[in-house]
């Protein structure tokens, strides 16, 4: 799977703006094809089939995630810096998400999507507990921390938030969730270096986000 070729890429790109726009139910390869201004032909040089353009979507975002995630400068940040600009693109993310595309995904191809979540669930453990283990050698989360159990428990809500099709009320968003995991999975790490070093960043985001 060569995702780097840029005529693939250029194929995964609208076609993300085709299941947006039309849901991903409602198109074939014929009306794919004919949207993107190639024969079926052309199209099948790149991918098999439906399923298969839609494993090799979920293989581009996770690449496309991993080039956004690159240009932070870890090196050059502590822990709880990172955890906080990651939430912030994971909270664009979200925002571009339609429910819709993933109502489809999960009753019409939940093997490829649960396939997905699984690889996505690994990658956060392994992210969380390298995070973890630096702001422990930080001084910013306390030194006791079980760090295989917070990375475990913090990707297990996470997958229940997104099971869930509603949340706790109807006027509770999920991104409003996600911000009281966030935070509440900050407080209960960190030492008191670290909360204030959070409470200060929360302060200067938020001020920013008023301004703008």
């Amino acid at each position: 799977m060569n995702l780097n070729d840029p005529k693939l890429r250029e194929i995964l790109e609208k076609t993300v703006g085709l299941f947006y726009e039309f849901g991903i139910r409602n198109l074939n390869m014929d009306d794919i094809s004919r949207s993107l201004g190639i024969s079926k032909k052309t199209l099948y040089q790149y991918v098999k089939s439906k399923e298969d353009l839609i494993e090799k979507l979920f293989y581009y975002d996770e690449m496309r995630w991993d080039t956004e995630m690159s240009k932070l400068k870890i090196d050059e940040i502590n822990a709880i810096e990172i955890l906080l600009q990651v939430s912030l693109r994971v909270f664009e993310e979200m925002g571009r998400f339609n429910p819709k595309i993933k109502f489809e995904l999960k009753k019409y191809y939940e093997p490829i999507f649960q396939q997905f979540m699984i690889r996505k669930q690994n990658h956060i453990f392994s992210q969380i507990s390298k995070n973890i283990e630096k702001g422990i050698a930080e001084g910013l989360y306390r030194s006791d921390l079980n760090i295989e159990l917070i990375a475990g428990l913090y990707v297990r809500n996470l997958v229940m938030m997104h099971n869930n099709d509603s949340c706790f009320a109807e006027n509770i968003t999920f991104d409003e969730v996600f911000k009281v995991l966030f935070e509440s999975h900050i407080r209960a790490i960190s030492t008191p270096e670290g909360i204030a070093y959070f409470e200060k960043r929360k302060l200067e985001i938020t001020q920013t986000n008023t301004n703008n």
